[in-house]
């Protein structure tokens, strides 16, 4: 968006006149991002450094240096959930 826009995030119109005289359901408009959690699969645990209070994992983790991770063993059918 060049040229000046200062819209970027910004709806505008957000539907048609009186026929429909509503909004409709689902309509893409601006809001929070990003507050979602993820499963990042396929990493390793390199290391435990339990003086250091530090686990090295190998792999690219979501988020910024310093923020929390929740680190639970991977749910593999076959492996370490019974086949059913």
């Amino acid at each position: 968006m060049s040229h000046g826009s200062k819209s970027h995030r910004a709806l505008g119109s957000i539907g048609a006149g009186t026929t429909p005289g509503r909004v409709y359901k689902g309509k893409k408009m601006p809001g929070r991002m990003g507050g979602t959690r993820t499963k990042i699969r396929k990493l390793r645990i390199v290391m435990v450094d339990k003086e250091l209070n530090v686990v090295m994992i190998k792999g690219a983790l979501p988020g910024k240096p310093g923020n929390l991770l929740r680190i639970t063993p991977a749910k593999i059918v076959g492996v370490n959930i019974p086949k059913n």
